[in-house]
């Protein structure tokens, strides 16, 4: 049996979606470049639209090669305009539908609340799928720009250990580009700061 030969253990096994972000500082050239980067390569554009305050956010999915394309043509595009830009080649499930929920509500009682803020999308997003991939945590929020004066941030909950480690993964990933605003563990929140996440 080659290495190239049909594998029946294998498969349920796929691999988790890739996705790419540009954040640029200005509307027009935002528009610009995200028509260069869909000219460049084959990709799904998951969303582009401006975001507060006055900046231009594109999420695009698509096979890493043609992503690793499109953020290198994005960047020559945007030349000084690029604020941050992010390359995850397999994003956790529960980003992906965070970024695509608009609302939703939490009921009941949770054991930890953990919070991370950042001055990017892209580090929010980073910092999102870093910390789902260290610990057992559930993905509460993930809320970027919009009514956040351009910050975006992200919350999780679970056993306290677990969001402690989820928190310390996702918060050192943004601190580390200089993109952590600030980061909160809650230990047993109180059910009416729960009602309202």
């Amino acid at each position: 049996m080659s290495r190239n030969d049909y594998n029946p253990m294998l498969r349920d096994v796929a691999a988790e979606p890739a996705i790419a972000v540009l954040e640029l500082c200005s509307i027009a050239r935002g528009v610009e470049v995200c028509d260069g980067i869909l000219k460049e390569a084959t990709l799904e554009l998951l969303f582009a639209t401006p975001v507060q305050p006055g900046k231009y956010v594109m999420l695009f999915t698509g096979g890493v090669d043609d992503l690793i394309s499109a953020l290198r043509r994005g960047a020559a595009l945007a030349q000084g305009d690029l604020v941050d830009q992010l390359l995850i080649p397999q994003i956790h499930p529960q980003v992906l539908v965070a970024l695509r929920r608009r609302d939703g509500e939490v009921k009941g009682t949770i054991d930890a609340l953990g919070v991370i803020e950042t001055s990017t999308i892209a580090a929010c997003i980073r910092a999102a799928d870093l910390a789902l991939k260290r610990a057992t945590v559930d993905l509460l929020d993930l809320r970027i720009a919009n009514g956040l004066g351009g910050k975006s941030y992200v919350s999780f909950t679970g056993e306290i250990s677990d969001v402690r480690s989820a928190i310390h993964a996702g918060a050192g990933a943004a601190e580390a580009d200089g993109r952590l605003t600030r980061q909160v563990v809650i230990p047993q929140p109180h059910p009416e700061l729960v009602r309202h996440l």
